[in-house]
């Protein structure tokens, strides 16, 4: 047993890499539930192990400013209603990148047309600019970061020999976050505000893939 783990653990990688090379690229428009819609574009590499079969990993961003609401609801609670200081205190502006590892499995369902389920896990990485809560025209920066998962599907049209047309819909789900502290400079009070983004949404795509 420990000699077959041994010989999957070795020679696994190269097959993989032995096998013909994909690439593609897709862009569209992702609607994850802290921020709303914005623009998504990514890059998926990989490897065709066999006409059904494609596996790699991906890389996207994500990009969107925007005024988290429940936010300004939390300051108004905390420092009393001031909803132009506040609105501009909440403003936030995401930069989210997932990395994952994933697999694509495709058959055919018409002539050059092969429909697909592909899905993915990794870590989704969210650099964040948010408004100083005492100089909220400055800003400050975070990093944060959570486990990603991804499930999604699509049609794949042949262009030509080594070229695909591809448009798809996923799942992408992740919900990174932080907590910091804020004091009242009128009161001396301290609270705890946790910032936490919530990832999840659907993504609408469309893009090409290429062989090598």
């Amino acid at each position: 047993m420990k000699k077959l783990i041994g010989f999957i653990i070795i020679f696994l990688p190269a097959l993989i890499f032995a096998q013909p090379r994909v690439g593609s690229v897709k862009l569209g428009v992702f609607d994850p539930s802290a921020t709303g819609a914005g623009f998504i574009i990514g890059y998926e590499g990989g490897w065709h192990i066999d006409n059904n079969l494609i596996v790699g990993w991906s890389v996207d961003w994500f990009h969107k400013n925007y005024v988290d609401e429940k936010l300004v609801a939390e300051f108004n609670d905390f420092y009393g209603p001031n909803s132009s200081l506040n609105e501009l205190r909440a403003k936030t502006n995401v930069h989210a990148i997932p990395l994952m590892g994933n697999a694509t499995i495709s058959w055919p369902v018409a002539p050059r047309t092969r429909a697909y389920i592909n899905g993915g896990a990794g870590i989704e990485v969210l650099l964040i600019y948010y408004r100083n809560y005492d100089n909220p025209n400055n800003d400050d920066f975070q990093g944060a970061y959570d486990f990603a998962w991804r499930l999604g599907g699509g049609i794949a049209y042949e262009l030509g020999f080594k070229s695909d047309a591809l448009i798809e819909i996923a799942y992408n789900n992740s919900q990174p976050g932080w907590q910091y502290n804020v004091k009242d400079s009128i009161t001396g009070r301290t609270k705890v505000f946790e910032r936490s983004f919530d990832m999840s949404g659907l993504m609408m795509r469309a893009g090409f893939r290429f062989y090598f």
